[in-house]
């Protein structure tokens, strides 16, 4: 298998006050192209922590993060910002939109950390391909929950990641668009973009090829 992102028993460990908190506990993973995964468990069991580590925004305590092959769990914040820039994109569960700029100005604000000039053409293109090309002029609060969604997942395409790590994107939503969103994670992975998704939400874990089950910061199933 040729993993994009690869975890070798990995660890974690926290510090509360005079405890040590085991939040991941030697997991190993593998993210390859064309992969869906669903990452479930209980609150607490390590879900988000996993997602952090393989995308590169958290380093692990013990074992190895592969990227693409190169062994990067414990690079600079300079190296692992260009692996995030180049291959991977982040969906939240808050949105974390800008009020006051517009929906394609939101998409763009990646590219200003990264010194690039917003191209609208390609800005264009990826709000028409999660269904919201009508809606470039508008401003968040003129946006159902569902469409400040589809906003965010545009804004994680506009580096054109490989890999789409998805924490709980469903969790502030309605089931109708909850479903929307699901729908629109299924479009993207058959175009090719590996996604890994942190949910609770079991009809959105059926419908990934490939489920992980955390407890206690260990993989179980």
């Amino acid at each position: 298998m040729n993993s994009l992102i690869a975890l070798r028993n990995v660890t974690k460990l926290y510090r509360r006050g005079a405890e040590e908190v085991h939040a991941l506990d030697g997991v190993s993973l593998d993210i390859a192209a064309g992969d869906s995964i669903a990452i479930c468990g209980p609150s607490g069991s390590g879900k988000t922590t996993l997602l952090n580590i393989a995308g590169c925004m958290d380093h692990p305590t013990g074992g190895e993060v592969l990227i693409a092959g190169q062994s990067l769990g414990h690079g600079t914040e300079a190296q692992l910002a260009r692996v995030r820039q180049s291959l991977i994109g982040f969906v939240f569960q808050q949105f974390f939109l800008i009020p006051t700029l517009t929906v394609r100005e939101n998409v763009e604000l990646p590219l200003l950390f990264s010194h690039r000039k917003p191209e609208r053409e390609q800005t264009d293109a990826i709000l028409d391909r999660v269904g919201l090309g009508h809606r470039l002029h508008h401003l968040p609060g003129q946006l159902s929950g569902g469409e400040m969604q589809r906003v965010a997942v545009a804004r994680s395409l506009i580096h054109d990641p490989r890999v789409l790590l998805a924490d709980e994107p469903t969790g502030n939503l309605d089931s109708r668009n909850a479903a929307a969103v699901v729908d629109l994670f299924e479009s993207l992975n058959r175009q090719g973009i590996a996604v890994a998704i942190v949910t609770h939400n079991p009809d959105l874990a059926k419908r990934c090829g490939k489920v992980v089950h955390l407890e206690d910061g260990r993989v179980v199933a």
